[in-house]
């Protein structure tokens, strides 16, 4: 049976049916099973179980300082830590304007409420989505209410969902305010396909990012500030060049782990080609998804949640950087694939579940292990970036194939509908 292709003419401009072809979960159970699995994260968050209570001292530290500069009216542009766009100051102000609360119990629970946000948005698109991200992000424990990944991510997820819904400048607007916080979700316009509702997605999510980026520039100075910070990075630890590396010091390399721009980097000799490397090879990635857009006139309704995957995953694993917050946008932009049917990405979906369950052993229970760079830190590692490497090469494969022609395949409709008709000319049973 084949799949349903939309003509290269057809566009996702059309208001399409609202998420009807998936059966919608039971409300109920999903949200026992989010109330239970996040109250276990908040224990874990409160209490130093296991010596891993430090995950939440970034919001009492570092969040909290930076809160204190930007409600002060100067963003932390002279830090080598800040390298975020000026949108993350609004999500960074949020948790001050909670009134009763201490700014890290608002913090965690804003970041509560994008978690029920994205769950919620989920369920009513229907398929697996809702369920996978339920049971998915505890598998990085509590490191995700620790990080303002949580909205952003919710962005991220309601502009693919806008988009599937065939609200174009709605989906472009959220994805561009996404970026304006944190960049990557613009990605989710990867896919959308050619014609009007790209335009309009596109022009919306520009105007949306530049508009808010020209107005926090008039609250604050220095708002580019981030993109010195950006360039001056090296190779972390946890990244898939600080594998090679890793590697390297066990066979000899007298490399040294540092802590400088706000992660632990490695340096020593070749580092700085190791990065050059990393910084190539997103380049060579950015390049591959303009060549999949031009060559791709096949698309289904799930090939814009399916590109968005795709392009995210590149963009990781070719980054000089992967933090463990990291694989919260990788499960939320898989849960949104399985609320489409012709998803292409359910095994890449799967795939992202081991690899966060080795996250959260790299980060925080064994990080000692990681960054003395032992052989059971180096093995961690090796497997968790061996399986975001092929959860990459797998989703473009399947992006491929699924949407860009391929002379040397004779689509199976074909070959099927010439099988029975040489079984008919000579008499013989019918294929099935």
């Amino acid at each position: 049976m084949t799949k349903h292709r939309l003509s290269p003419s057809r566009t996702f401009s059309r208001r399409q049916p609202r998420f009807r072809e998936r059966r919608r979960p039971e409300l109920l159970p999903l949200l026992a099973v989010w109330a239970v699995s996040r109250a276990a994260l908040l224990w874990l968050l409160t209490h130093d179980t296991l010596g891993i209570g430090q995950v939440g001292q970034e919001v009492h530290v570092l969040y909290r300082h930076w809160y204190e500069r930007i409600a002060g009216g100067d963003l932390p542009g002279d830090e080598t830590t800040w390298q975020y766009p000026p949108g993350a100051a609004l999500v960074l102000l949020a948790p001050g304007a909670v009134p009763g609360l201490t700014y890290f119990q608002a913090f965690v629970a804003l970041a509560l409420l994008a978690d029920l946000a994205v769950v919620l948005a989920l369920a009513r698109a229907g398929g697996d989505g809702a369920w996978y991200w339920t049971g998915g992000l505890p598998l990085l424990l509590h490191t995700p209410l620790a990080r303002y990944d949580l909205p952003v991510t919710a962005l991220a997820v309601a502009a693919l969902l806008a988009l599937y819904a065939g609200r174009a400048r709605l989906g472009g607007a959220l994805a561009g305010l996404g970026a304006l916080a944190k960049g990557w979700p613009l990605l989710t316009l990867t896919g959308t396909a050619p014609g009007p509702g790209t335009r309009r997605s596109w022009w919306s999510a520009v105007v949306t990012a530049l508009g808010g980026a020209a107005a926090l520039a008039v609250a604050f100075p220095h708002t580019l500030d981030f993109l010195r910070h950006q360039g001056g990075r090296g190779v972390q630890v946890e990244s898939v060049g600080g594998t090679l590396l890793s590697l390297a010091h066990l066979a000899g390399w007298r490399g040294q782990v540092v802590y400088r721009y706000g992660a632990y980097e490695f340096t020593g000799p070749f580092t700085d080609a190791v990065a050059a490397g990393s910084l190539l090879c997103t380049g060579a990635a950015v390049l591959w998804l303009v060549v999949w857009r031009v060559r791709s006139p096949l698309r289904s309704r799930a090939t814009p949640l399916d590109a968005a995957l795709a392009a995210v995953l590149l963009v990781t694993v070719t980054s000089r950087v992967i933090s463990p917050q990291y694989l919260v946008w990788l499960l939320g932009l898989a849960a949104v694939c399985l609320t489409a049917r012709d998803t292409t990405q359910r095994p890449v979906a799967l795939l992202l579940l081991p690899a966060a369950v080795l996250t959260s052993f790299a980060y925080p229970l064994l990080y000692g292990e990681v960054l003395a760079v032992s052989p059971l830190g180096c093995l961690l590692m090796l497997a968790r970036n061996g399986l975001l490497v092929a959860a990459a090469l797998l989703s473009c494969r399947l992006l491929w194939e699924e949407s860009a022609p391929d002379v040397l395949r004779v689509p199976r409709s074909t070959a099927h509908g010439a099988a029975r008709e040489a079984a008919a000319a000579k008499g013989a049973a019918p294929v099935p």
